[in-house]
């Protein structure tokens, strides 16, 4: 693959796309993007300022004021927050469905767009979200959809949660999963879907590994043909 190609992985909460995505990258040599941890980030900092979710000329000053970066350390990729290391304390449920309020915002959405522009612009990389082929590369080379039942979604992120020490039932998560599946979808900006030019995964009984060389073959086969 001579070619560096900007390759782009949505889907809904819980379809493993963090994990495929970050596999998918090491298997290409291409690096991975967490778009989905710079909106944690940001929707961390409006928690911690004690803002209101629908207060966008707050929200509008505090993104102005807010410096996101992401960077690898020890094949993991970790996130600065104004400096400081908030990878941990944006994965808990309440940040998640922060997030996804706040990222429907105009504001949010402008702010990191261009973060996440700049670092596709040479190519060689996988970007992990829910509107990258839609929205954010419109025109990227591969663009990827990967989903899976509800059920088998709330079951992985239950599992996630439980070995990160936070104590939640299962219908819990259930209930969140399809409730930010309705805010993601049903929201006016940048709404969560497939991709029209998008190649669907479906994981649902699928391991890993094997949705990873599902997408490794998409991939390499676009790379063959322009040969």
């Amino acid at each position: 693959m001579k070619k560096r190609y900007v390759v782009t992985v949505d889907g809904p909460a819980g379809s493993g796309k963090s994990t495929v995505s970050r596999m998918l990258a090491s298997g290409l040599s291409y690096v991975y993007l967490d778009t989905g941890a710079l909106y944690r980030a940001l929707a961390l900092k409006v928690s911690v300022a004690g803002l209101d979710a629908d207060d966008r000329v707050g929200i509008a000053a505090l993104c102005s004021a807010t410096d996101i970066a992401l960077f690898e350390c020890e094949g993991a990729t970790r996130i600065l927050l104004d400096g400081r290391d908030v990878t941990e304390l944006i994965r808990t449920p309440e940040i998640s469905m922060l997030a996804s309020t706040v990222s429907a915002l105009p504001e949010v959405r402008q702010r990191l767009l261009a973060v996440q522009r700049e670092a596709a612009r040479s190519g060689g990389i996988v970007a992990e979200g829910r509107d990258m082929g839609t929205v954010v590369f419109p025109g990227a080379d591969v663009k990827f959809f990967l989903t899976a039942g509800p059920e088998e979604r709330s079951r992985r992120r239950w599992l996630e949660l439980r070995a990160r020490g936070h104590e939640v039932s299962l219908d819990e998560v259930l209930r969140d999963v399809v409730r930010r599946d309705r805010q993601d979808s049903e929201r006016v900006i940048a709404p969560l879907r497939p991709s029209e030019d998008g190649v669907l995964v479906d994981s649902t009984g699928k391991t890993i590994d094997e949705v990873v060389q599902e997408m490794l073959g998409a991939v390499r086969g676009k790379a063959s043909k322009a040969l």
